[in-house]
């Protein structure tokens, strides 16, 4: 005769009973024992019997217990393992799952990074790495021809873009700016690829590199600095050894998605200087000093997988040239002092006030190609070029500071100089008014570095020499910066 097989519900039910039973009884006996020895009528045999009563019943309780727990954990441990082979099953053809995971799907940045929420635990080394462990570059891979865009406006002229840029960021956004600010940040764009934004909070810094990103139709990257970012990693995401996967950032798939077309890209690193920003940029600020573009490559991972993206090249992802990089600074003391390593190898904006409010016609964004934003920055440095007798003038600026402060600025800073002053210029500016904020932001900033003392002394003499080379208050953006470190000092 067959036993019926008793189910683990059934079979947990029956333990449960059990227990309770045996409990109930185990504090019936404990109960009579104690109360026949407080009354003195209890027999010592009797006593006896109860001992052995309790001592078996106590032996019972904690087995039906063990055996409870037991089937509990290996039921729920079973049906987790269910659950997990189903999903990881592939569908049989032509039969629909009751779940349909969808690996395509857009997956949540978390605290910036990007996760599908798969899990590798449990799985062999060889069966990870047939799986590829980076997703949103390899979904970037499958829809890489719907990046390429081919609806590029190519027409317009420098100053006819800030003139657009201007107005669409006042009729579209509701943003002001003044013609100089805007014809500041694209000069600053044209000379290099890092801008470095400064001045009071709510000036509007962020707003105008996201006003740029709205204006070329490819939204802007928004970074927001951590005080505790130390390396290139807290920008662009990590490998988990645990989990065998890289925990992508935004930013890191922008910047693979730009190396598949040629729009204008813009990444925001809010705060910068909140935390030290020759740490954790110390790699794009090398990368971007490369004169070739083309050999322009960070590191990502430090090994190969088959089956890593098509455009890593043996871990190494190329830093996109249609890509930059503005970074918004204020000065205070929650934050750390920008390094002069960082400071000439971008231009600096100063944003100290809001501007007017102003009438602006209702205009629409523009893109613009990575060819036809390098041409107008040739042909401007062509039709613009700085005039001789102002850069005799600069040299001599240049000679007087050596002599007087043991300050020079150098090829990198007279480079800067000359297509700053020129695209300035070829977007509806004064050749002189550039060479003043350029100057002002590039070389009088360095006598912060001098002695206070001997700067005081030797302001009032600095700016009368500025009078006499370029002519009486043609140099006001200078000697504001003189006068204001005179003070500090």
């Amino acid at each position: 005769m067959k036993l019926k097989k008793v189910s683990r519900k059934k079979l947990l039910i029956i333990l449960l009973i059990a227990a309770i039973v045996i409990g109930a009884l185990l504090f019936a006996a404990l109960v009579r024992s104690f109360t026949d020895q407080d009354s003195g009528d209890a027999d010592p045999l009797m006593f006896s019997e109860n001992t052995y009563v309790v001592l078996t019943f106590a032996l019972l309780l904690p087995v039906c217990l063990v055996a409870m727990i037991k089937y509990i954990l290996k039921s729920h441990t079973s049906y987790f393992n269910r659950l997990r082979e189903e999903a990881m099953a592939e569908p049989e053809e032509g039969v629909l799952p009751d779940v349909t995971i969808k690996r395509e799907a857009t997956p949540t940045p978390v605290l910036g990074f990007y996760t599908d929420g798969a899990s590798r635990v449990g799985k062999k080394e060889e069966e990870q790495r047939d799986e590829p462990r980076f997703y949103m570059l390899d979904r970037t891979d499958r829809e890489y021809k719907r990046l390429i865009s081919q609806d590029f406006d190519n027409r317009a002229t420098l100053e006819e873009i800030c003139e657009r840029f201007r107005n669409f960021s006042a009729s579209k956004l509701g943003l002001y700016y003044s013609i100089d600010d805007i014809r500041r940040f694209v000069s600053g764009l044209a000379v290099t690829h890092i801008v470095i934004m400064q001045g009071m909070s709510g000036t509007g810094k962020t707003s105008l590199a996201y006003a740029w990103g709205e204006f070329l139709r490819n939204p802007s990257v928004i970074v927001p600095i951590q005080p505790m970012w130390k390396e290139r990693t807290d920008l662009i995401g990590y490998y988990n050894e645990f989990t065998k996967r890289f925990n992508e950032t935004v930013l890191l798939q922008k910047m693979y998605e730009a190396n598949y077309n040629k729009e204008l890209y813009v990444t925001v690193l809010d705060e910068m200087n909140i935390a030290r920003v020759e740490y954790y940029f110390a790699e794009f600020l090398s990368l971007l000093e490369l004169p070739n573009p083309e050999s322009r490559y960070l590191d990502i991972v430090s090994d190969k997988w088959d089956n890593d993206p098509k455009l890593l090249r043996n871990g190494q992802l190329k830093l996109p040239e249609n890509m930059w990089f503005v970074g918004t600074a204020n000065n205070d003391d929650s934050t750390f002092s920008i390094s002069d390593k960082v400071y000439d190898r971008a231009m600096v904006m100063n944003l100290d006030k809001k501007s007017a409010y102003f009438e602006a016609p209702d205009t629409e964004g523009m893109k613009i190609s990575l060819e036809r934003w390098k041409q107008l920055v040739k042909e401007a440095t062509e039709e613009y070029g700085i005039t001789d007798r102002n850069i005799r003038r600069i040299r001599k600026l240049d000679e007087y500071m050596i002599d007087k402060f043991h300050i020079t600025f150098g090829n990198r800073i007279m480079k800067q100089i000359r297509s700053y002053v020129a695209v300035y210029a070829a977007c509806g500016g004064e050749e002189l008014g550039a060479i003043d904020d350029i100057m002002s932001k590039k070389v009088m900033r360095k006598l912060e570095a001098q002695n206070p003392i001997y700067v005081r002394k030797a302001a009032d003499g600095l700016c009368a020499y500025l009078d006499d080379l370029f002519g009486q208050d043609k140099m006001p953006l200078c000697k504001e910066a003189i006068r204001r470190i005179e003070r500090n000092a």
